[in-house]
């Protein structure tokens, strides 16, 4: 095990049977992040739990994204046997955040305490498309995408070429 690297665990719930989608995302962050993460767990659980957590050194974090919530730090053994302390970080918990993250944006929450100036490329690209928060290299949260008056304009323009189109499953 390479105590000096992060490990993440993903708990889920057994009897929900989110096994798949557990093994899914670890795949993601695992190919993702090969050499940046020196583990990635599943962790059966029962009671619909669905958390992605982060055990990581304080030192390799600069910040923990916009939903990253740092729970508490213990003390694990280094690769060379001097104490090293160890920060637990919440990055996703099913019940907080409402339902499963998108792959993109556990994969941004994971950047953000890995390596916050490694480029996602069209994982960022997409976040920043769909309007998603985002912790900027400087610490201040920002949202990229389109502003909330374009959105709401465009919305208005499709909400009202649905009202011409009539669906012919319908008739």
């Amino acid at each position: 095990m390479h105590n000096h690297l992060p490990r993440i665990t993903i708990k889920y719930c057994t009897q929900c049977k989110w096994l798949l989608r557990a093994a899914y995302f670890a795949q993601e962050l695992l190919s993702t992040f090969s050499t940046q993460l020196g583990e990635v767990a599943l962790v059966p659980a029962t009671g619909g739990v669905f958390t992605v957590t982060m055990y990581h050194s304080p030192s390799s974090t600069s910040s923990t994204g916009t939903q990253g919530e740092e729970v508490g730090t213990g003390t694990g053994t280094g690769t060379g046997g001097e104490d090293v302390d160890i920060t637990e970080t919440i990055l996703w918990d099913r019940k907080t955040n409402g339902g499963f993250p998108e792959v993109k944006v556990l994969k941004s929450l994971v950047r953000n305490v890995v390596d916050p100036s490694r480029d996602l490329g069209h994982t960022d690209r997409a976040l920043r498309a769909a309007n998603v928060p985002v912790q900027s290299r400087d610490g201040d949260e920002k949202v990229v995408g389109k502003s909330q008056e374009q959105e709401s304009t465009t919305a208005a323009a499709a909400t009202a070429t649905k009202g011409e189109e009539k669906c012919e499953e319908c008739q």
